[in-house]
């Protein structure tokens, strides 16, 4: 239930009489009242956008503001003279919806009448479903994690995990149809770089025999070739090569490339050592995406999409979108566009990052005709991914106007720039363990264990931890780059999830000594911060819109962070226990109820759990 229409029907002594239609939040009803008013008034169409609506500041008496300057022009009159009569036929005509206004230099501010409130609450404060949009027909395609098989997720893919899962799930709750999909980075130089090493270096080891996580024994191995590479560029300068030569006359590089040539051959040893260290990082990958609680429904290899990607190229070069050059490498020319030339394929016939993706784009596509194709990326490949759709719209690829590029910030420690190849990443399944330790720490330190068995303690700690990575994570606007700080992000008292969760254990503590009874007297009067909590209540399926639109779940983290502070602020103030009367206790108790499922609902579309106590 996302609010309520009001219309005017009819009595028998022909007065005009506001009665509640479900369906409208308050904005959009002061929205139609307003337009239905302004129509009225001066016989003229508008529409919502023709005016701004605003909540009112708190500075000023009032729940909402029209903002009537973009008035003034059509209608020939000062701002407070529409105010004036605008206010008047609106008092008027919705007397169940405004109570009074008052025009401030240019802004009517209006009253929202705490009968509307009363039933905003009685209908919502029980409704674990309160915020959800219905069905509209429309499937959107989240991808998301994008590992590469030579290391290891590390705090970067983190972001990218909770942002793409969280912008899946708020696009659910907007009424899509959702597919979250990966790419797995399994073939490339990259890969063979790790193979290579393992082949020099191993001398037969497996995780197994090491008793090392999968994806960390091979990550290692990408180490120790960037490593091996160096010293042998080192020695080549030595020798008299210049810093290119060297680079390019490295036999560990050598190699590599050669194992390239011999994976797209199908030679069969490299494809058998190629499949085994692919399964100990997906052995790996699976523990760590279980730990953080995130999923897929598909999952795409780019050992196989890279194939529809050449056949692709080769349409192209037929379509004259794509030429070739003399050495046989194949490329697009974008500078009439604004870009530059890019390669596609490699003069040895080879494929290129950006072979796959062509092919990944059609084949999405293709297999479940979505209406939006929404890519998760760090903003370092904001260039890959402009080539990329205008290499899909000039080869005309169905829907290829409808790829977007969700770009984020990179992710900073406080110590720096992480970088793989030099083993200075932080891994993911690290920092979740000290996210554990931090919560337990600081949970101990408040002294309120006492009564949680071992079990307990143990889902607790990871509860507090992981939703406390998740929270600073996804707080931060994604076009953001930002710095992790462990210690900051577990805090009882901050812009946390932390503090968030444990509001919520707060009020489904008092919740279980307090029953909750509905039918209130609808003649209460609300005080301040009570009408403050419901107001922000009654916002939040507004507020999923906003962040589906934008994209942007900080916009959810935001907000439920100042519920959970609205409501600490209203718990301090006003006993619920003690409440005045019994009509003003069942009234608290029904906007803690409210707050509670808001919370548990805002949190769950960033992947962040909230514990019944802590």
């Amino acid at each position: 239930m996302d609010g309520f229409e009001f219309k005017e029907q009819k009595t028998e002594n022909h007065k005009p009489q506001t009665v509640y239609l479900c369906g409208m939040s308050v904005v959009e009803s002061l929205q139609k009242s307003a337009i239905n008013s302004l129509t009225a008034l001066f016989g003229q169409a508008f529409t919502e956008k023709d005016f701004q609506v605003n909540q009112t500041k708190p500075e000023f008496e009032g729940d909402y503001t029209i903002v009537l300057f973009s008035l003034v022009k059509s209608l020939k009159l000062s701002p407070d003279a529409i105010g004036t009569q605008l206010g008047d036929h609106l008092i008027a005509n919705n007397p169940a919806l405004f109570t009074k206004y008052n025009i401030i230099k240019g802004f009517l501010n209006l009253s929202i009448a705490d009968a509307y409130w009363m039933e905003v609450l009685g209908k919502n404060y029980n409704d674990i479903c309160f915020g959800k949009h219905a069905m509209n027909g429309k499937k959107v395609m989240v991808e998301y994690s994008s590992p590469n098989t030579n290391k290891p997720l590390h705090l970067g893919h983190l972001r990218n995990n909770f942002l793409g899962w969280s912008v899946a799930e708020i696009f659910k709750a907007s009424g899509y149809e959702v597919i979250k999909s990966c790419i797995v980075n399994d073939r490339g130089i990259h890969i063979c770089k790790s193979m290579i090493a393992w082949q020099l270096f191993a001398n037969g080891a497996t995780p197994q025999s090491t008793n090392t996580k999968g994806d960390h024994f091979v990550g290692d191995y990408y180490v120790k070739f960037n490593d091996e590479y160096k010293k042998q560029v080192e020695e080549l300068i030595a020798s008299g090569k210049t810093k290119d030569e060297a680079e390019k006359e490295a036999p560990i590089m050598k190699a590599t490339q050669q194992m390239l040539l011999d994976w797209e051959a199908g030679k069969p040893d490299v494809m058998e050592l190629w499949a085994t260290m692919n399964s100990w990082v997906y052995a790996g990958f699976d523990t760590t995406y279980k730990t953080i609680g995130s999923d897929f429904d598909t999952t795409y290899y780019e050992s196989n999409t890279y194939l529809l990607g050449k056949k692709i190229v080769a349409e192209g070069l037929q379509k004259h979108v794509f030429n070739q050059e003399e050495d046989n490498s194949v490329w697009i020319d974008l500078t009439a566009d604004g870009l530059d030339k890019k390669i596609v394929q490699r003069k040895d016939g080879t494929s290129v990052y950006i072979t796959q993706d062509i092919g990944l784009a059609q084949q999405k596509y293709e297999e479940y005709n979505i209406d939006r194709s929404i890519y998760v990326i760090g903003d370092e490949q904001n260039y890959h991914m402009k080539v990329l759709k205008l290499i899909a719209e000039k080869l005309q690829l169905p829907n290829a106007e409808n790829i977007y590029h969700l770009s984020y910030g990179m992710v900073e420690l406080p110590t720096g720039k992480m970088k793989s190849r030099e083993g200075t990443v932080v891994d993911a399944d690290d920092i979740v363990e000290e996210m554990e330790k931090v919560a337990q720490e600081k949970t101990e330190e408040l002294g309120k264990v006492k009564d949680f068995t071992a079990e307990e303690l143990t889902t607790l700690y990871h509860t507090i931890g992981l939703g406390a990575l998740k929270f600073f994570l996804l707080r931060v606007d994604p076009k953001k780059k930002m710095i992790f700080n462990p210690e900051e992000s577990i805090d009882f008292h901050g812009f946390t999830g932390p503090f968030i969760q444990f509001n919520h254990a707060r009020i489904k503590s008092i919740l279980r000594k307090e029953p909750v009874i509905g039918n209130l007297d609808l003649g209460i009067v609300f005080l301040p911060l009570e009408k403050e909590l419901i107001v922000a209540l009654e916002q939040y399926p507004n507020v999923v819109k906003q962040a589906c639109d934008e994209m942007n779940p900080s916009a959810i983290a935001i907000y439920v962070y100042n519920i959970a502070k609205t409501f600490s602020s209203f718990y301090t103030e006003h006993s619920i226990a003690n409440a005045e009367t019994d009509n003003k206790k069942q009234l608290r108790l029904q906007l803690a109820s409210m707050t509670a499922n808001v919370i548990k609902s805002g949190m769950s579309l960033l992947g962040v759990a909230v514990p019944e106590r802590m």
